[in-house]
């Protein structure tokens, strides 16, 4: 999992400071109070985040994949896996039984359906065998919608097994500004090997919070602000039911990064009310997208 571009692009950040960051964040990012706001032209998203116990009674591994290097947004960055919520996921969702223009239920199936296509893991489907999510993968790469297949096949997704813990919607003018939901979900046992959708992604691999963030220390992989936020919370709990815990004790609030002086030096902020270990980073050491 060596990212050698990883230590130039966090390097290139570190010379960013005064009226260049005016012009990465609009200025209804520069308060907490902007933080409740919801940023103009976001896309809506989901993410999901799958916890297995480890092989050696440690801390639960997360699956990560890492972005390939010639996309748009977060290049060459090790992430969770996840996408924009399609049309298809609302009708999906109201057939699941959440109102119509319900998002939270979207983004619960988006995060399902982008996981099985970026992966082959199948999640929340437990109807769908081993032997026929390789198939099914395909059939959604090539577009086929997921209300049809499931009304082909007579299945149902587990929806409401996913553990909301987070939203996340950065507005830095450099990059795409997307409305994230965070689930959390326990992983299915599984045989197969799992492999990247090679269009997005280079690698895929298990590693608990803390196991990815030294890495990131170390300048192994590559995180984003948001990532590395997100995995501090993680590392706070042993195991899947630790983590859920904790997530249903804090409000699943927008967080919208905000730019702020302290002591002379400027950093990324985010709400101290939510959970997170770390609610602040200098701006120098911020990569963003």
């Amino acid at each position: 999992m060596a990212n050698p571009r990883a230590s130039a692009r966090n390097g290139e950040m570190t010379s960013r400071r005064g009226a260049v960051i005016a012009k990465v964040m609009t200025d209804k990012s520069s308060s907490p109070a902007s933080s409740l706001k919801l940023p103009e032209g976001a896309i809506p998203a989901a993410t999901l985040v799958i916890m297995r116990p480890s092989g050696d009674g440690g801390p639960d591994e997360i699956l990560m994949v890492k972005r390939a290097s010639n996309m748009a947004f977060a290049a060459g960055a090790v992430v969770f896996p996840g996408g924009r919520i399609d049309p298809d996921d609302y009708l999906v969702a109201r057939q699941h039984g959440f109102a119509g223009d319900e998002i939270d239920g979207a983004a619960r199936v988006a995060a399902l359906r982008e996981t099985l296509e970026e992966t082959g893991l199948a999640v929340g489907w437990p109807e769908l065998t081993e032997a026929d999510a390789a198939e099914v993968r395909q059939a959604l790469l090539n577009e086929t919608l997921l209300s049809d297949i499931l009304a082909a096949r007579g299945e149902r997704l587990v929806i409401e097994s996913l553990v909301p813990f987070a939203r996340w919607c950065p507005n830095f003018k450099e990059a795409r500004t997307f409305d994230t939901r965070f689930y959390a979900i326990e992983a299915p046992s599984h045989s197969h090997e799992l492999t990247v959708e090679e269009a997005e992604h280079s690698h895929i691999f298990w590693a608990s919070a803390q196991a990815t963030l030294a890495m990131a220390d170390s300048g192994e992989v590559s995180v984003i602000f948001p990532t590395r936020r997100n995995l501090e919370k993680l590392a706070q709990a042993k195991d899947f039911a630790g983590f859920s815990e904790h997530a249903g004790r804090f409000p699943v609030d927008l967080v919208t990064p905000w730019i702020e002086e302290r002591e002379g030096e400027t950093h990324l902020c985010i709400p101290s009310h939510l959970g997170y270990p770390v609610t602040s980073e200098r701006f120098e050491r911020v990569r963003r997208g």
